[in-house]
């Protein structure tokens, strides 16, 4: 059964910093691409950072390029979204993902291609 299990999230003031880990298991995680998704209320679901299953490519969206740096330790099944300079339109349910043999931008842009998805983490940033 395969697990995706996202944690660091919570409440930041503006200009911090934070940093997310996702821990996948029931699959090999060396061959999955790997995404970072977020959905605020009222806003559509954004791929804004992912990794490929390399770990050779990584995509970031314009909103969080700069600021955002995603990361993975194939040895630990995990990856990492670290978030500086925030700012409270970062506020939202953030979400991991996880393709198989799937490029960076490609898995940032096909979320409905996706098959395994955490729970979210909530990331509030204050002003």
């Amino acid at each position: 059964q395969v697990q995706v299990v996202e944690s660091g999230g919570g409440l930041v003031q503006a200009g911090g910093s934070l940093t997310l880990s996702c821990t996948v298991s029931g699959l090999r995680f060396d061959t999955f691409a790997m995404a970072w998704f977020r959905q605020a209320p009222g806003k559509e679901r954004e791929g804004i950072s992912c990794i490929s299953w390399s770990g050779g490519k990584t995509y970031y969206a314009d909103s969080v390029k700069g600021r955002f740096t995603i990361s993975r330790d194939n040895a630990k099944a995990t990856v990492y979204l670290q978030m500086t300079s925030m700012k409270p339109e970062d506020s939202a349910m953030y979400y991991c993902a996880a393709k198989q043999y799937y490029a960076a931008e490609s898995i940032c842009s096909t979320p409905d291609r996706i098959p395994y998805w955490g729970q979210g983490t909530q990331v509030t940033v204050s002003s």
